[in-house]
């Protein structure tokens, strides 16, 4: 018997060992400094990244799986009762999930049996349940699977797969006729790509579908990059997040599971994603700071890009080494940080935690499988490229201190400017993004263009309040904030300092969907950010003799034991040790997990809250403030 079929079969048992054992394989070895309301730990040392899949993550989806199977529509998963929940991707989410479960047992071993029948009732059970999009995706992936295993009509009757082929089709999603998108944002061009292509593969359709939806996405990729090389999340307004770095990543991984390569083109961009990418690595696998859907998705966007950028050679040699490293450190803090054994699940909800709405604890179940199944593939990945069990470098720690102290990407320029300033201050990451417009998120602290640092700065999913940002109410009652209309941005280098000056034509009137530009007032920004200190300024221009009846500002912070005297808070706990605004009185609290003040990793731990009365002046009003931090 070889060593890879005793290993197997070793791990098999560890699985079925924890079947048998919720209590077992919810208890893994955890970092004493792995609170939830921390940070997690530093990874100076850590395992081989296979190995924290095989021998945790693994065992631990295996236990849902078979909660599953047992429960199948009345299962439960932390009070959530996860079939009642409109989930509309959970059917996918079950299916791929199973077929892990199913292809990686023996087929001699007595589970075999029962996770084949399993898979048959939960088809059965979920075919006529909503499932869209990136569902559609997950169970033709699943299907796929499990057909070059041999094992597709054993685990699907005959009259289940022929009503899926109906339903899983890119034309529920996709206008057959101009392919373009019903009613959803651009990165779903990659999904519709990939249903097609794998729709193909099955059997299902011939590949011209496949084909015209790729050259639709590069298409579409090439329009709204511009020069730059990345995704407007928008059809143009200029909103650039995550996944705008992500969707390259995301369409290379549909290219590599079709068979199909790479162009020269999508490398390219590809390698623009990760060069944004590298100056943020850490040694906790923290990833994007910004924008919605961060958190552990957040990481794993990291994990999907670099993973993809090494499978393709897009990486150096050295590059492709540490971002092993990196990655195994990201599917460690998956386990360490983000699952928590008590709820048996991972946790993007509770104990201080916030995500955003369309990710609510209503998807408990499927963000459980989707998780997985990117730590699962992206490992798959490198243990293809020779890292199976292979230690990550020892000299990772000491490579970090080697990459760049600041740099400047650029997402567009033109009517208005969009860019990310990334800054490492020692082991401390900092991002200044300037990145929002278009609709639906331009309210949202996580687009606010104000600094945002892994443990020390950050927004709350979904969540309006003037963070680090000045707020003016008219006497009208408008409230306006400079948002969404950043111009001429400068970013000049003055040794360790670093200098961004922009100016806003209009200001941001909120309470719409969409900015609404208000020429009523103007600003000019100028943000200094030095080692240990970061400062803004704001010079605001009245039009026409308007009269300001307020002005407020806001920080939260995960820093505690505010004290405030006039405009200076200091703190006695925490990485920020003070806080000083000018322009506005401020008082100071402590906050005790409050919902509107939780952030993706846990709750903030005080509030400085400064306002400003009514000015009927002519003159330019000044609002700024400075920090100090460790």
């Amino acid at each position: 018997m070889s060593f890879e079929t005793i290993r197997k079969r070793l791990f098999l048992a560890a699985v079925l060992g924890a079947v048998a054992s919720p209590a077992l394989a919810a208890a893994p070895v955890v970092d004493p400094g792995a609170d939830l309301g921390g940070r997690g730990r530093v990874y100076a040392t850590v395992p081989p990244m296979n190995q924290t899949v095989e021998t945790r993550l693994l065992p631990q989806m295996a236990v849902l799986l078979d909660k599953l199977m047992v429960e199948k529509r009345d299962m439960t998963l932390d009070g959530v009762r996860v079939f009642d929940a409109d989930d509309k991707f959970l059917p996918g989410k079950v299916a791929i999930g199973l077929a892990y479960l199913l292809i990686d047992t023996p087929r001699d071993d007595p589970k075999f049996a029962t996770y084949l029948a399993g898979y048959r009732q939960i088809a059965d059970l979920t075919v006529d349940d909503t499932n869209n999009t990136w569902g559609v995706y997950y169970y033709c992936q699943a299907l796929h699977m499990l057909q070059k295993a041999g094992l597709l009509e054993q685990a699907v009757s005959p009259e289940i797969l022929a009503r899926l082929k109906t339903k899983l089709d890119w034309r529920r999603f996709v206008r057959a006729d101009d392919l373009t998108l019903i009613d959803l944002p651009n990165n779903y061009y990659g999904v519709a790509f990939s249903v097609a292509r794998l729709r193909y593969q099955l059997g299902w359709e011939d590949a011209s579908a496949s084909q015209a939806l790729l050259e639709r996405t590069l298409d579409h990729y090439r329009k709204y990059s511009g020069e730059y090389g990345f995704a407007d999340e928008t059809d143009g307004d200029g909103r650039f997040d995550r996944y705008s770095v992500l969707l390259i990543g995301e369409i290379s991984h549909r290219l590599i599971e079709a068979d199909m390569p790479a162009t020269p083109e999508v490398k390219a961009w590809l390698r623009k994603s990760v060069d944004l990418m590298l100056p943020r690595l850490n040694l906790r696998g923290e990833g994007f700071e910004y924008g919605r859907s961060i958190g552990t998705y957040g990481e794993t966007a990291f994990l999907e890009v670099l993973t993809a950028a090494a499978k393709l050679d897009v990486l150096t040699p050295q590059e492709k080494t540490m971002a092993y490293a990196f990655s195994s450190r990201v599917t460690a803090r998956y386990m360490d940080f983000w699952f928590d054994p008590k709820m048996g699940s991972v946790n993007l909800w509770e104990h201080g935690r916030r995500t955003d709405d369309y990710r609510g604890k209503h998807r408990i179940l499927g963000e459980n499988l989707s998780l997985a199944r990117q730590h699962i593939y992206t490992s798959a990945i490198w243990n293809e490229l020779g890292f199976k069990d292979k230690t990550p470098d020892a000299g990772y720690a000491a490579w970090l201190d080697t990459l760049p102290k600041r740099r400047v990407t650029w997402f567009a320029k033109g009517e208005h400017d969009r860019l990310v300033v990334t800054l490492r201050d020692r082991e401390r990451v900092i991002g200044l993004p300037i990145i929002n417009g278009g609709k639906s998120q331009h309210e949202n602290t996580p687009y606010y263009p104000i600094p945002f640092s892994p443990g020390m700065l950050a927004g709350v999913a979904d969540g309006e309040f003037p963070q680090l940002l000045p707020r003016i109410t008219l006497a009208d009652g408008s409230r306006l904030t400079p948002l969404a209309y950043a111009r001429n941005v400068k970013v000049a280098e003055q040794g360790a300092r670093t200098i961004v000056t922009y100016e806003q034509g209009q200001l941001d009137k909120l309470g719409a969907d969409a900015p609404i530009a208000d020429d009523r007032l103007s600003v000019k920004t100028t943000y200094v950010l030095e080692p240990g200190k970061i400062s803004r300024t704001d010079v605001f221009t009245a039009k026409g003799g308007q009269v300001i009846k307020a002005v407020d500002l806001s920080f939260a912070a995960f820093s505690a034991a505010p004290a405030t005297k006039g405009g200076s808070t200091t703190y006695g706990q925490g990485d920020v040790r003070s806080f000083k605004v000018s322009g506005l009185g401020c008082k100071s609290r402590p906050l005790d997990d409050e919902k509107t003040y939780r952030t993706p990793t846990g709750a903030f731990r005080s509030l400085v809250e400064c306002v400003g009365g009514a000015r009927t002046g002519a003159g330019p009003l000044t609002v700024s403030w400075m920090l100090t931090y460790r």
